[in-house]
């Protein structure tokens, strides 16, 4: 099995690497190599005697993807993205990288088939940001897509190349609707959703955190530990049973930010909570009051896909996976 992970560098890709090390296998065959690319040369992990090479390119350069796809990878993973606001405050950015970048990609695929018959599973991570509102109360998977930012503009787009290169079989694609990825470890991004997990991030280890928003402001969820599962499940997975609808809303945890914070006070105490300054920020808040709110994930779970069902499991994974087991005193 070769491997090309695409977006390697960012927290999911670091972490599906790692996973796919530790596992070895994928789809019940042996990984003998994985590509590791990113806009910055991605770390190299410990191998296990699986063959890693690192590169630093840019997607937005169209020469680049038919150098990516020179080795005919049998499993691609798509995680490269401008993330949403910094996509809203550089337009040309944002298409260049989510957009273009993307296309770029499926056409050097196509290509290669044209040379000698070439079909890789390719793996597209799109977003909840590619619905709009009015919204039901669960968005289901038919609902229509009426994004209301040029990031959720790029990732429909996005879907819908990949359902037309996978009906002309070119290749085999799954899209998977991350929900927002909290708790986020290390330093906040640039996406406007990054407070969701520094209220629970930096109070976890004694720091102070801004809320922007109203506590009675509710998102939908997943921990990086089911994103990657997200992943992993999406290139394994019989897509026989996708048809033509190639993108799946993925399973996840609907919270308001108060539920978060009574979660983080039965984890960590009121002195954790205490940590949290509220300092409205109007522009903040109106994005997050247009962006979706909950959804009806039941087609990704009757397809195998799983993640948590309360805030208190999400916190308990992330002081497990990366603050060694335990909150610091």
């Amino acid at each position: 099995m070769n491997i090309l992970i695409i977006g390697a560098a960012g927290m999911v890709g670091r972490k599906l690497t790692a996973a796919l090390v530790a596992s070895g296998t994928l789809s019940g065959k042996p990984i003998e190599a994985i590509s590791l690319v990113d806009v910055i040369e991605p770390d190299v992990p410990e191998a296990n005697g699986i063959n890693i090479t690192t590169r630093a390119v840019d997607i937005a350069d169209p020469s680049v993807a038919r150098t990516l796809i020179d080795n005919r990878p049998d499993m691609i993973f798509h995680l490269a993205a401008i993330v949403s606001g910094e996509a809203e405050l550089d337009f040309d950015k944002g298409y260049a990288i989510n957009l273009d970048g993307t296309r770029y990609l499926f056409e050097a695929i196509r290509h290669a088939g044209m040379e000698k018959p070439y079909c890789p599973r390719f793996v597209f991570t799109s977003s909840i940001a590619v619905f709009g509102a009015p919204f039901p109360d669960k968005i289901g998977d038919e609902f229509f897509q009426t994004p209301r930012t040029s990031y959720g503009t790029q990732k429909a787009i996005g879907e819908l190349l990949l359902a037309d290169y996978s009906r002309r079989g070119f290749l085999d694609g799954v899209g998977i609707r991350l929900p927002t990825v909290c708790i986020r470890p290390g330093k906040p991004n640039k996406a406007a959703s990054g407070f969701f997990s520094s209220i629970l991030r930096e109070p976890l280890v004694g720091q102070e955190a801004v809320l922007p928003v109203p506590e009675d402001s509710r998102h939908w969820h997943a921990s990086p530990r089911a994103a990657v599962g997200f992943l992993i499940h999406a290139a394994q997975m019989d897509t026989a049973g996708l048809g033509t609808r190639r993108s799946l809303n993925m399973p996840g945890l609907s919270a308001t930010v108060g539920e978060q914070i009574d979660a983080l006070r039965r984890v960590a105490g009121e002195e954790a909570v205490a940590l949290i300054k509220r300092e409205p920020d109007p522009m903040v808040a109106g994005m997050v009051e247009g962006w979706a709110k909950d959804f009806d994930a039941s087609r990704a779970v009757s397809l195998g896909f799983k993640a948590e069902t309360s805030f208190d499991e999400i916190i308990a994974i992330h002081i497990e996976d990366e603050l060694g087991g335990e909150v610091p005193k």
